[in-house]
Protein backbone atom coordinates (compact mmCIF):
# COMPACT_ATOMS: atom_id res chain seq x y z
CA UNK A 1 0.00 0.00 0.00
CA UNK A 2 1.14 3.50 -1.11
CA UNK A 3 2.10 5.83 1.96
CA UNK A 4 -0.60 8.10 2.84
CA UNK A 5 1.26 11.26 2.37
CA UNK A 6 2.18 10.12 -1.67
CA UNK A 7 -1.63 9.24 -2.47
CA UNK A 8 -2.69 12.76 -1.01
CA UNK A 9 0.30 14.36 -3.03
CA UNK A 10 -1.33 14.48 -5.75
CA UNK A 11 -3.40 17.33 -7.15
CA UNK A 12 -6.07 14.92 -9.00
CA UNK A 13 -7.02 12.66 -5.70
CA UNK A 14 -7.11 15.67 -3.48
CA UNK A 15 -9.60 17.29 -5.98
CA UNK A 16 -11.66 14.05 -5.75
CA UNK A 17 -11.24 13.88 -2.46
CA UNK A 18 -12.82 17.65 -2.04
CA UNK A 19 -15.77 16.34 -4.40
CA UNK A 20 -16.89 14.02 -1.70
CA UNK A 21 -16.32 15.42 0.96
CA UNK A 22 -18.30 18.47 -0.39
CA UNK A 23 -20.82 16.01 -1.64
CA UNK A 24 -20.97 14.62 2.15
CA UNK A 25 -21.59 17.91 3.96
CA UNK A 26 -24.19 19.42 1.03
CA UNK A 27 -26.19 16.21 0.31
CA UNK A 28 -26.77 13.41 3.17
CA UNK A 29 -28.87 11.17 0.94
CA UNK A 30 -26.04 11.42 -1.99
CA UNK A 31 -23.64 11.46 0.93
CA UNK A 32 -24.77 7.78 2.08
CA UNK A 33 -24.94 6.64 -1.53
CA UNK A 34 -21.90 7.71 -2.50
CA UNK A 35 -20.81 10.03 -5.43
CA UNK A 36 -20.70 8.30 -8.85
CA UNK A 37 -17.59 8.42 -11.22
CA UNK A 38 -19.36 10.03 -13.38
CA UNK A 39 -20.42 12.49 -11.32
CA UNK A 40 -17.31 12.88 -10.42
CA UNK A 41 -15.52 12.91 -14.20
CA UNK A 42 -17.68 16.07 -15.13
CA UNK A 43 -16.88 18.03 -11.97
CA UNK A 44 -13.06 17.63 -13.05
CA UNK A 45 -13.09 17.59 -16.30
CA UNK A 46 -11.23 14.57 -17.17
CA UNK A 47 -11.30 11.67 -18.79
CA UNK A 48 -13.40 8.38 -17.13
CA UNK A 49 -10.35 6.18 -17.30
CA UNK A 50 -8.02 8.86 -15.39
CA UNK A 51 -10.38 9.32 -12.52
CA UNK A 52 -11.11 5.46 -12.11
CA UNK A 53 -7.02 4.92 -12.04
CA UNK A 54 -7.14 7.87 -8.98
CA UNK A 55 -10.10 6.06 -7.50
CA UNK A 56 -8.32 2.95 -7.32
CA UNK A 57 -5.32 4.46 -5.81
CA UNK A 58 -7.66 6.16 -2.84
CA UNK A 59 -9.24 3.10 -2.27
CA UNK A 60 -6.55 1.18 -1.99
CA UNK A 61 -4.99 3.70 0.32
CA UNK A 62 -8.59 3.00 2.18
CA UNK A 63 -9.43 6.95 1.48
CA UNK A 64 -12.14 6.25 -0.32
CA UNK A 65 -15.19 2.84 0.03
CA UNK A 66 -17.15 1.84 -3.10
CA UNK A 67 -20.51 0.64 -3.97
CA UNK A 68 -20.73 -1.28 -6.50
CA UNK A 69 -24.58 -1.00 -8.21
CA UNK A 70 -24.65 -3.18 -11.33
CA UNK A 71 -21.92 -1.23 -13.55
CA UNK A 72 -21.96 1.87 -11.67
CA UNK A 73 -20.02 2.52 -9.05
CA UNK A 74 -20.57 5.01 -6.13
CA UNK A 75 -17.88 6.26 -4.08
CA UNK A 76 -17.81 7.85 -0.29
CA UNK A 77 -15.01 9.48 1.34
CA UNK A 78 -13.43 7.40 4.39
CA UNK A 79 -12.07 9.42 7.04
CA UNK A 80 -9.78 7.28 9.03
CA UNK A 81 -6.59 6.96 7.43
CA UNK A 82 -6.45 11.00 7.22
CA UNK A 83 -6.19 10.42 11.12
CA UNK A 84 -2.56 9.58 10.30
CA UNK A 85 -2.05 12.77 8.28
CA UNK A 86 -4.08 15.00 11.22
CA UNK A 87 -1.67 13.21 13.48
CA UNK A 88 1.63 14.64 11.72
CA UNK A 89 -0.08 18.06 11.04
CA UNK A 90 -0.82 18.69 15.01
CA UNK A 91 2.11 19.62 16.18
CA UNK A 92 2.80 22.30 12.97
CA UNK A 93 -0.56 23.74 13.86
CA UNK A 94 -0.02 24.63 17.67
CA UNK A 95 2.67 26.20 17.36
CA UNK A 96 2.03 29.99 17.15
CA UNK A 97 4.35 31.73 14.92
CA UNK A 98 3.47 35.38 15.84
CA UNK A 99 4.67 34.66 19.11
CA UNK A 100 7.53 32.72 17.75
CA UNK A 101 8.65 35.49 15.68
CA UNK A 102 8.44 37.80 18.42
CA UNK A 103 11.05 36.13 20.56
CA UNK A 104 13.25 35.87 17.64
CA UNK A 105 12.56 32.15 16.89
CA UNK A 106 11.09 32.54 13.18
CA UNK A 107 11.68 30.61 10.29
CA UNK A 108 15.06 32.22 9.99
CA UNK A 109 16.29 31.28 13.41
CA UNK A 110 17.02 27.22 12.12
CA UNK A 111 20.24 26.62 10.78
CA UNK A 112 19.36 24.82 7.42
CA UNK A 113 21.28 21.70 9.00
CA UNK A 114 18.25 21.84 11.69
CA UNK A 115 15.95 22.15 9.10
CA UNK A 116 17.46 18.89 7.22
CA UNK A 117 17.50 17.10 10.90
CA UNK A 118 13.22 18.16 11.60
CA UNK A 119 12.42 17.50 8.28
CA UNK A 120 14.31 14.00 8.57
CA UNK A 121 12.14 13.43 12.05
CA UNK A 122 8.60 14.56 10.31
CA UNK A 123 9.20 12.13 8.23
CA UNK A 124 10.74 9.26 10.86
CA UNK A 125 7.77 10.07 12.92
CA UNK A 126 4.87 10.40 10.02
CA UNK A 127 6.46 6.79 8.54
CA UNK A 128 6.43 4.93 11.58
CA UNK A 129 2.67 6.41 12.82
CA UNK A 130 1.79 5.07 9.43
CA UNK A 131 2.96 1.34 9.70
CA UNK A 132 1.64 1.54 12.65
CA UNK A 133 -1.99 2.15 12.01
CA UNK A 134 -1.19 0.14 8.93
CA UNK A 135 -0.26 -2.82 11.35
CA UNK A 136 -3.32 -2.55 13.83
CA UNK A 137 -5.84 -2.18 10.60
CA UNK A 138 -4.48 -5.54 9.52
CA UNK A 139 -4.82 -7.28 12.64
CA UNK A 140 -8.10 -5.73 13.49
CA UNK A 141 -9.46 -6.98 10.25
CA UNK A 142 -7.68 -10.68 10.99
CA UNK A 143 -9.55 -10.47 14.43
CA UNK A 144 -12.56 -9.24 12.53
CA UNK A 145 -12.94 -6.09 14.45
Amino acid sequence: MADIFDVIADATRRDILQILLDRYESDSAISHGGTSVSEIVTALGLSQPTVSKHLKVLREAGLVAVREEGQHRYYRLEYSPLETVEDWLIPFLSVDFDIAEAVGLGQHALTDQAKTMADAIGHAVADTTHRVSSAVQAVSKKLGK
